[in-house]
């Protein structure tokens, strides 16, 4: 009991985040040095390092350390250095070592994320605890700290809860219970399947966030009729399923989720490779269609449904649309349709969300009073914005590089289903950490060059990454369906971490066969 105790696990975490604080430094052998066109502070150095000059850059270059763990051999040195140089636009950077701001990230982070995995306060808390542990640590300032707890991000998924909550009140959410449950009858197990296994591949060609929150609201009444209790093993198989099947189902396309869009943007920026939407179909559809069932299937067996539960029978026919049905669909497929063709018009997700909510006020199909009442607003701002920040934090430390510096080496010169494996492994961890979208922006820049340097295609490594941090299922804040189906409070964030622990090396195993049998059918790889 003691161990289970919040006091008891609120002091490992502390104690878990001291250790960490308290381990030894890797200072790194490498500094990278910005601002410095003329290489006065290189010149002054010379003794002690070696130059990897930057062809592309000539206000960059790096220093190499001739005689690592000598004391002109750290980064505290350089600096000294420029300063008696009186270089004062010159920054200098850790390059493969753990900087001091970065290792006090990284004591933060494991209290963190124990903290959200054994819930000793409740994670709107915890996710607070982010911004405030980053400024009190001197990790960043407070407006970067808060600013993405507003993130645009955060208000797409707004935008999704309240289409949820309208979706609801129309009645659209009890016509589809009404449709499966004429094609699956009463049973929770069929019900679930189909409606996470539907939405999940809809998830390709919408965003996975809304298809998940719609998917939720449709499962909640029935839920409630069938007496499923909250954190029952039935309520968690049908909570989860959600969420994971709609990551999976957003690899689909290059509209199912932001990721996807990243990698294709950056494999251009960096080395002028295009992917077209109907490339990234061909490669990566398959993966969705084979992980999607797959995903589901692995929550069932983790967390067996109880047979005794059997979902209300409709015992009256549902009738034709009403007008307030027609209304808040021709509203909200209006706004699908504007984040469809986002890359016509520009206009971002949350812009184009927004003006679909206030059209949902405008006609009457919502209240003020009904949003402020039905959102979670804990989720929405606190839970994921606080993922977002930790994330971010996570690049702008140092951290991040310092474990691509420590990984990477490990696959360089094995090929190109190595340097794919690691950077598919490296991309699902990462992600449970921050946003999909920051963790493909984040690792590509560095894995791009090492495919040039190996010899390998980098569009597979962009496809890669597109498809692997869609496994973001370790932690609540890894992605926003995980967050939108934890806010209804049917499962602990544990249950979500236990399941995730399974389904996540074999979703990896999936996309690891996709890419050696159909890339390879293909002349990908």
């Amino acid at each position: 009991m003691f161990l289970k105790s919040k006091g008891f696990q609120l002091c490992l975490a502390i104690g878990l985040g001291i250790i960490v604080f308290l381990l030894p430094r890797p200072e790194g052998t490498k500094f990278e040095v910005s601002g410095d066109a003329d290489r006065v502070l290189y010149n002054s150095l010379s003794l002690h390092f070696n130059l990897i000059p930057d062809d592309k850059n000539p206000q960059h270059y790096i220093l190499e350390a001739k005689t690592p763990g000598a004391t002109e051999a750290r980064h505290s040195f350089i600096l000294e250095k420029a300063g008696a140089l009186k270089l004062e636009n010159v920054s200098v950077e850790y390059g493969n070592g753990l900087s001091p701001r970065a290792k006090r990230f990284l004591a933060v982070l494991v209290v963190l994320v124990f903290m959200f995995v054994s819930e000793p306060i409740p994670l709107e808390l915890t996710a607070i605890c982010i911004g405030v542990s980053l400024v009190a640590f001197g990790i960043t300032d407070v407006k970067t700290a808060w600013a993405p707890y507003m993130h645009p991000v955060v208000v797409f998924i707004m935008c999704c809860l309240i289409f949820a909550i309208s979706l609801d009140k129309a009645g659209i959410t009890k016509r589809l219970g009404y449709f499966i449950i004429k094609k699956a009858g009463t049973s929770v197990t069929k019900f679930t399947f189909i409606i996470a296994i539907g939405l999940g591949l809809a998830s390709a060609v919408m965003h996975d966030a809304a298809a998940c929150a719609i998917g939720i609201v449709t499962m909640l009444p029935l839920m409630r009729a069938a007496g499923i209790e909250p954190n029952s093993r039935t309520a968690k198989f049908m909570m989860l399923s959600l969420p994971f099947a709609c990551s999976c189902g957003g690899m689909g396309t290059l509209m199912g989720g932001g990721r996807c869009m990243v990698s294709a943007a950056f494999l251009k920026e960096f080395t002028g490779i295009e992917i077209t939407f109907f490339e990234w179909i061909k490669y990566c559809m398959p993966a969705a269609i084979l992980t999607v069932p797959v995903a589901v299937l692995i929550v069932y067996f983790v967390y067996r449904p109880n047979p005794k539960y059997k979902l209300p029978q409709f015992d009256e026919e549902i009738g034709p649309l009403t007008a307030l049905e027609i209304k808040t669909v021709t509203i909200i497929g209006l706004t699908f349709c504007l984040w469809l063709t986002k890359g016509f018009h520009g206009i971002h997700y949350s812009i184009t969300g927004m003006f679909g909510v206030t059209a949902l006020v405008l006609f009457g199909v919502l209240k003020w009073e009904d949003i402020n009442d039905n959102l979670e607003w804990g989720t929405a701002l606190f839970i994921f914005g606080g993922g977002i920040s930790l994330g971010l934090a996570m690049g702008y430390s140092g951290a991040a590089k310092y474990f691509a510096y420590l990984f990477f080496p490990l696959v360089q010169g094995g090929g190109w289903l190595l340097l794919f494996v690691g950077v598919g492994v490296f991309g699902a961890l990462v992600t449970n950490a921050m946003a999909n979208v920051a963790a493909a922006a984040l690792i590509l820049p560095i894995v791009i060059p090492m495919a040039l340097l190996e010899g390998v295609d980098p569009t597979v490594l962009a496809l890669c990454l597109g498809t692997a941090t869609s496994f973001a299922m370790l932690l609540v804040i890894g992605c926003p369906p995980n967050a939108i189906a934890y806010s209804y409070r049917y499962f602990k964030s544990a249950d979500l971490t236990r399941v995730g622990v399974v389904a996540t090396p074999i979703l990896l195993l999936i996309l690891i066969l996709v890419a050696t049998t159909w890339w390879k059918f293909l002349g990908l790889v």
